[in-house]
């Protein structure tokens, strides 16, 4: 049988009574047509899966009770961030949906200098919280019981600005690089993949990223769409160096 995972933006613990939010109560009761007495698992990032049964369900309200909490242990080994260059369209749902399933610790959508995705203030925090949807969707459907941490758009010179030397692998994603992902091995503190959008890295992304001690990755002899190569190199990553056998 199915088990029904439902992310919720609250804190749990067992023999807690919860209301569900309202989202997650209407995908409840509309969408999965669930009834009172109906077990489901609830989650809110911590690491945990909550066993739990619902209480009611209503046009207004759904609440469930916590019956217990089980640790949820199925992070990736391997710490990867994903600097995304702004794809257009529905392609950075893609993106951030599949690299969530993929394992990926944290998002960054970039602008860089071939980007041709703009937002203002307002649509950029739109954006954000669609994003971080998108994310709690993908954990739902596999099983991961920690969101990856998406942060707003940033330009690539503030972001490279940002980064903590943590010693973590700095790779970008170039098609004339010469070093595969076999190659190049992350330690402990996992690796940053840059990948362009649809465009490309320009010239100058290329210089501040060699500036900042990033190393170039080339996955193959074609040339790969922006939402197909990191993804590419993620499960790449993963495989050689991660979770995936």
């Amino acid at each position: 049988m199915r088990t029904i995972r439902i992310h919720v933006d609250l804190p749990l613990a067992a023999g807690a009574e919860v209301t569900l939010p309202a989202q997650a109560g209407e995908h409840v009761a509309r969408v999965l047509r669930l009834a009172a007495g109906d077990p489901l698992t609830l989650f809110n990032g911590d690491g945990h899966d909550y066993e739990a049964t619902l209480l009611a369900v209503g046009k207004r309200e759904v609440s469930a009770r916590v019956e217990r909490a089980t640790v949820r242990d199925n992070e990736s080994p391997l710490r990867l961030t994903l600097a995304q260059g702004m794809a257009r369209g529905e392609k950075m749902d893609l993106i951030v949906q599949k690299a969530t399933e993929l394992g990926v610790a944290r998002i960054v959508p970039l602008l860089t200098e071939r980007s041709e995705v703009k937002l203002d203030p307002a649509r950029a925090e739109k954006r954000l919280a669609h994003w971080r949807a998108v994310a709690a969707s993908a954990c739902e459907q596999c099983g991961r019981a920690r969101l990856p941490e998406i942060l707003p758009a940033l330009a690539l010179p503030a972001w490279l600005a940002s980064l903590a030397g943590d010693g973590a692998l700095r790779l970008a994603l170039l098609p004339e690089a010469e070093s595969s992902a076999r190659e190049l091995c992350p330690g402990d503190a996992g690796a940053v993949l840059v990948v362009g959008p649809e465009g490309g890295l320009g010239e100058r992304d290329v210089a501040l990223l060699g500036d900042a001690g990033f190393t170039g990755l080339r996955l193959g002899p074609r040339i790969l769409r922006t939402e197909t190569a990191g993804l590419a190199a993620l499960a790449a990553l993963q495989a050689l160096h991660g979770d995936l056998a």
